[in-house]
């Protein structure tokens, strides 16, 4: 698993993790019942303090997209499809958001963006 850690982000390292983690496995990089690596494992590898990891787990768990089995280890939640295309819709929702206000900023009415859309989804 590759995690990218910025020291120049905004972001706390915690989140970084999570965020890494459950794109991952929103874009099926990581499948359900896949193993991920113990807590300790990680933090040696990305040189951070465990707890650090913890949270990050933890913020997974949470969420829906880990389960946790003691002395097992964490894992790729199984019944994760319908969380994974919530959190894609959500993403989907703050992208076309950030299109809207950017369209209107520009001038663009409803019509030409949605024709803007519809040109774009058929790949034109």
């Amino acid at each position: 698993m590759n995690i990218i850690i910025s020291n120049s982000s905004n972001k706390p390292i915690y989140e970084q993790i999570t965020d890494q983690i459950r794109q991952m496995i929103m874009n099926g990089e990581l499948r359900p019942g896949e193993p991920l690596p113990s807590m300790r494992f990680l933090a040696k590898e990305l040189r951070i303090s465990v707890i650090t990891t913890k949270r990050a787990y933890e913020e997974l768990e949470r969420d829906g997209f880990i389960c946790t089995q003691v002395g097992k280890g964490s894992f790729v939640a199984d019944s994760n499809q319908e969380i994974v295309r919530e959190a894609q819709l959500r993403e989907i929702e703050n992208l076309l958001e950030a299109a809207v206000e950017k369209s209107r900023y520009c001038g663009l009415s409803l019509e030409e963006l949605k024709e803007l859309l519809t040109m774009i989804y058929e790949g034109e």
